[in-house]
């Protein structure tokens, strides 16, 4: 089934049970490379992801960039067969712990190192023509909630930004 069966498995999110009419050859194509997909692991305070399928997948995690010292940006490409971890809790707090000092508007920031994107086969940034995930054929969109929590958390306690925040902002 190209492991796109939805079934009803629920430790499996499936891509086969997210349709779109508009979807072009270029992503069934690509979505039958994926085959068995990824494994996500949370362990010891740690988010993984292991490339099960043949194909690789492209990674871009902040928190993750941070440990190993990357521009905040980088994507990672995981092969098959490949444990990477992706978010670590510890840093997370260490970073939360620094910009608190900074201000309102530094800590909200950290609401990007808590997304992490992912593409499945074809690769983007800096050393692809794709420049942007959304501008691959199968791509998704994870939040780490745990640590978005955490932020509301010391967000509201700090009060109010002095710079409203806007959708423009």
């Amino acid at each position: 089934d190209g492991y796109t069966e939805p079934g009803n498995n629920q430790q499996r999110f499936c891509l086969g049970q997210l349709s779109n009419v508009s979807r072009n050859n270029t992503v069934e194509k690509t979505r039958k490379h994926i085959g068995r997909g990824v494994k996500i692991s949370f362990e010891e305070n740690q988010v993984y992801i292991e490339c099960l399928g043949d194909s690789a997948v492209f990674i871009q995690s902040r928190n993750s960039n941070k440990e190993h010292s990357f521009h905040p940006t980088t994507v990672v490409k995981i092969q098959s067969g490949v444990k990477f971890k992706i978010f670590c809790f510890k840093l997370f707090r260490e970073i939360l712990m620094e910009q608190v000092h900074l201000g309102y508007e530094a800590v909200f920031d950290l609401t990007k190192h808590c997304m992490i994107r992912m593409s499945f086969v074809k690769g983007w940034g800096a050393d692809y023509h794709r420049q942007d995930v959304t501008s691959t054929p199968c791509w998704v969109e994870m939040s780490i909630n745990g640590p978005l929590q955490m932020l509301d958390q010391c967000l509201a306690f700090m009060g109010s930004s002095k710079n409203p925040i806007t959708s423009v902002s």
